[in-house]
């Protein structure tokens, strides 16, 4: 291991935390059967076939489409797919694994190597390696009622197929572990390789903690497992070190443990003793022959690789976004990001308005209508548009939200913002005769904050602008409004 920095240290030791992440890849059956892998939400037990439950003479057959997806992923992970890789028998026994064993990869798996670099809140970076990543079958779940004496088994979720992502044990805090976290989930939502839908149980984490005195030493490691959100992944790490030490100070052991994180009581508990490699009794599958990939099929994968998230960043800073409208954007804005760079390429200097519109206005509208598509020809014809309202002075900051609404609301592109804009009532007036005479209704009806802003008390004038938009109904710009309460009041 590398020696951990000393400004990781916490009290006299220093923490080391390794994650694995469990990826679903988005096929439409499961890794080695004909049943579904679509449907949530469905039935116990309806997503099965006879792989699944595991029955004599039911023989596997590789999903080519998940292997397509997982060696796409190794170029999202800045590496390669391996020309060879193999699957492997990991035997198990649990209620919710029919065969007795797992379909796995060991020693020679799809994906080696590999880093992510983490972006913090600090501005700092920091890159994150891989050590591997291995295609594999999902178990089924087990479910435990309260108070009953049994449990119940669901075997959908058994056979579906899964990349885990192992990554080298370079992370030393809970900061840099859930930045980890969201990159990871970046990286495999940008590449297409999964609905990573943390809720669904898409993407998981299991965190790996140790903490040793030594720092060129790892301590005995904790792992806890299925973390599915970046705040569950941080608390965990904490808490773990935290509970590590407290042991170590007392004159403890730690012991080498699978854990359960608690997110109702913010803690971790023990669920079963950590088996080594060893114990699982690994040896190859005598039912799957060895994949093996040519330099034709690599090559058409990594054409079909989009823009990913660093180099997104690259781009979005170069139109002067700051870092953490960014990040939002690239979390939120998937769909919208590829022609995003388009959008601000034709108006830069307005670069900062239209992000704030996708991340403030389109992306929770969208969320809510998740039926409605909105093009890029759509979002280039309304922005321009709505932005043109806004500079000419028609359209106030409170009027941009529901025109913009609106126009995500239409089947076609606009090809006329402002009269949609008019049909809404949204249009500011600029008549300057008509202002005029409201801003002298307002002064002769409101003569004392007239007289306090004559005497230099400016706070009064926004009163006064107030008026003139309930006089005016909503109509009069504000600006403008304020431009001749100056002029005729002599400040």
């Amino acid at each position: 291991m590398t020696k951990v920095d000393e400004k990781y240290k916490v009290g006299q030791y220093y923490p080391t935390i390794g994650i694995e992440c469990h990826v679903q890849l988005k096929t439409k059956t499961k890794l080695f059967g004909t049943a579904s892998n679509e449907a949530r939400d469905a039935e116990p037990n309806t997503l099965v076939d006879q792989v699944c439950f595991g029955m004599p003479g039911a023989l596997p057959v590789l999903n080519a489409e998940a292997v397509r997806l997982a060696a796409k992923a190794a170029y999202a992970l800045g590496t390669k797919p391996q020309k060879f890789s193999k699957f492997d028998r990991k035997h198990y026994f649990y209620p919710d694994l029919p065969k007795g064993y797992q379909i796995s990869q060991y020693d020679q798996p799809i994906i080696l190597d590999g880093s992510i670099t983490i972006h913090l809140d600090d501005n700092s970076i920091k890159t994150i390696h891989i050590t591997r990543a291995h295609m594999e079958e999902d178990a089924g779940k087990s479910t435990h009622p309260s108070g009953a004496d049994y449990s119940l088994v669901d075997l959908n979720r058994a056979g579906t197929p899964l990349l885990e992502i192992v990554s080298e044990p370079e992370i030393h805090n809970s900061a840099e572990a859930k930045a980890y976290a969201k990159e990871l989930w970046l990286r495999m939502k940008y590449a297409g390789v999964s609905d990573v839908d943390l809720y669904h149980g898409n993407m998981r984490f299991d965190v790996n903690v140790s903490v040793s005195k030594d720092p060129n030493k790892f301590g005995t490691r904790s792992e806890t497992k299925n973390l599915n959100s970046f705040k569950s992944v941080e608390r965990a790490v904490d808490y773990e070190i935290k509970r590590q030490i407290e042991l170590l100070e007392k004159g403890q052991e730690v012991v080498q443990e699978t854990r359960g994180w608690l997110d109702d009581k913010q803690k971790t508990v023990s669920q079963r003793s950590k088996e080594d490699a060893h114990d699982y009794r690994y040896f190859p599958d005598p039912d799957i022959p060895p994949v093996v990939l040519d330099d034709e099929y690599l090559a058409e994968i990594e054409k079909d690789l989009p823009i990913m998230p660093d180099e997104w960043r690259e781009k979005l800073q170069g139109c002067e976004l700051d870092r953490q409208l960014i990040e939002t954007l690239l979390e939120f804005q998937v769909e919208a990001s590829t022609d995003f760079l388009s959008l601000l390429a034709a108006e830069k200097t307005t670069a900062k308005t239209y992000a704030n519109w996708i991340v403030n206005v389109e992306t929770p509208f969208m969320r809510e209508h998740t039926g409605l598509v909105f093009s890029s020809e759509s979002r280039q014809k309304a922005y321009v548009g709505v932005n043109k309202l806004v500079i000419e002075g028609k359209l106030s900051s409170n009027g941009v939200n529901s025109l913009l609404i609106k126009l995500f609301q239409m089947e076609v592109p606009c090809e006329d913002v402002e009269a949609v804009a008019e049909e809404l009532g949204l249009i500011q007036m600029n008549d300057s005769g008509v202002l005029e005479k409201i801003v002298e209704q307002v002064i002769a009806d409101n003569p004392k904050p007239a007289e306090d802003v004559k005497g230099g008390e400016m706070k009064a004038i926004g009163y006064l602008v107030g008026q003139v938009m309930k006089l005016s109904q909503g109509k009069a710009n504000p600006a403008e409004a304020q431009k001749i309460l100056r002029a005729k009041l002599g400040v």
